[in-house]
């Protein structure tokens, strides 16, 4: 259909403002506005038909009901609802009320179009307020998961100012043992620290098993530099308690929930960190970090090296010990849920290669045990079998009891790639 037909049927069922005019033909002439559409649709249109020029004052639209004048006050109402706060990046939602969908839906049928001709209301709505919140923030419009996500609802006159969570990557290593990763709840009050109107006994009323976390050395740090309103410590698997994590250290990501700062010195961070911890736990690398660090962290495949001290229960010999650690290494390793984890892990039987395994002699019951393996093997059970749960396991190739009665975790390393990844951090 001819486009002055499309404006005389269009401007034939009442007046109809500029944009909405414009908004029927919004995929012709690339760079105009809807509203230049418009006047343009509605000065051809008299031109045409010899008749005066009648401009529609946008307040008189019976589609979009005067909406089409406030992208300027909308614009200046989400700027207010994130003042004082740092972002990049953001993006504009709109829901129109039901009535100017069903006018829209009209004006299309009366005008002879398709349902989905043109360009809705809402999209023109986004893109105008859009526009004029990054010239007042100087921020840039992103679809993909913008610092800020805007929705305009105008039925409740009401905006909401999302502000998403912001990463930050690094390692960890754990210098002191008997610390968890993340806080350890007591199973016994559930965490309130109370039995009835008793203090817990289990955790002698803190609610926690333990004082301390590599958590809690670190993301209230994160929080309080980005001024966010909670923290959240994602890491890649987690070593036992009692064991250190050395070596090149542990990924993990902390996750700021509403951030008001995003651009911060993760140096001076770093530092902030590391003295807080004092000496117990100690972060490095420490960069700004996408959404999507998170699930790599969590989800992507890394091969651990252990140092473990072991005790026999009888002497071993330093040869009968080599050829033990032999027949380890390169095997598959089938594992039935440990009996120290079984309450909280599902009963299965798991399989995990190890990669390499090395073995030195103290004494006649004492030796140092190095395993590199799979993700998710357990080495305490591949150490001592754990009553047969653990095939093979050094104890069962040695037919001696063995102990596992220190354990270093040396290095966290991806399988195929490095965690650290440019796609997955920002500036």
């Amino acid at each position: 259909m001819d486009v002055l037909e499309v404006a005389a049927r269009a401007t034939g069922t009442g007046p109809v403002c500029d944009a909405c005019l414009g908004r029927l033909v919004a995929d012709r002439s690339f760079g105009l506005s809807n509203a230049e559409r418009g006047s343009a649709l509605r000065t051809a249109l008299a031109l045409r038909d010899d008749e005066d020029h009648d401009p529609v004052d946008t307040a008189d639209c019976w589609v979009c009901e005067g909406r089409c004048t406030e992208f300027d006050e909308w614009a200046e109402r989400a700027a207010e609802a994130v003042e004082g706060v740092e972002f990049a990046t953001y993006n504009v939602g709109t829901r129109p009320p039901p009535l100017i969908e069903e006018n829209e839906a009209l004006l299309r049928e009366e005008a002879g179009l398709d349902d989905d001709a043109g360009e809705p209301f809402k999209s023109e709505f986004n893109r105008e307020v859009g526009k004029r919140v990054g010239r007042l923030t100087d921020a840039d419009v992103s679809f993909d998961r913008p610092d800020v996500q805007f929705t305009i609802d105008l039925a409740e006159d009401a905006i909401d100012a999302k502000v998403n969570s912001t990463f930050v990557y690094g390692r960890y290593r754990k210098l002191e043992r008997d610390i968890p990763q993340t806080e350890w709840p007591c199973r016994e009050c559930k965490g309130s620290g109370r039995q009835g109107a008793d203090p817990c006994d289990h955790c002698g009323g803190s609610g926690y098993l333990y004082d301390d976390s590599v958590e809690e050395y670190t993301a209230p740090i994160v929080e309080d530099v980005m001024d966010g309103t909670e923290a959240t410590f994602h890491g890649a698997g987690r070593e036992d308690v009692d064991a250190l994590m050395l070596g090149t250290g542990r990924p993990f990501v902390i996750e700021v929930e509403e951030p008001r700062r995003r651009r911060v010195d993760v140096e001076r961070l770093q530092a902030d960190i590391n003295a807080f911890a004092d000496g117990a736990v100690e972060v490095e690398g420490l960069r700004l970090a996408t959404y999507d660090m998170v699930e790599r962290v969590k989800e992507h495949d890394a091969a651990k090296r252990y140092r473990a001290q072991v005790a026999f229960d009888a002497d071993v010999e330093a040869d009968a010990l080599a050829a033990a650690v032999g027949e380890l290494e390169g095997t598959t390793v089938e594992q039935y849920t440990p009996n120290r984890v079984d309450h909280r892990r599902a009963s299965m039987t798991r399989e995990r290669d190890v990669y390499e395994a090395t073995a030195e002699l103290g004494d006649a019951r004492h030796a140092t045990v190095e395993i590199h393996g799979e993700g998710g093997l357990y080495i305490k059970e591949l150490i001592s079998g754990d009553e047969g749960r653990t095939e093979p396991s050094l104890a069962g190739l040695l037919g001696v009891g063995a102990e596992v009665t220190a354990l270093d975790v040396v290095a966290v390393e991806g399988e195929a790639e490095p965690f650290e990844r440019e796609e997955f951090f920002r500036d």
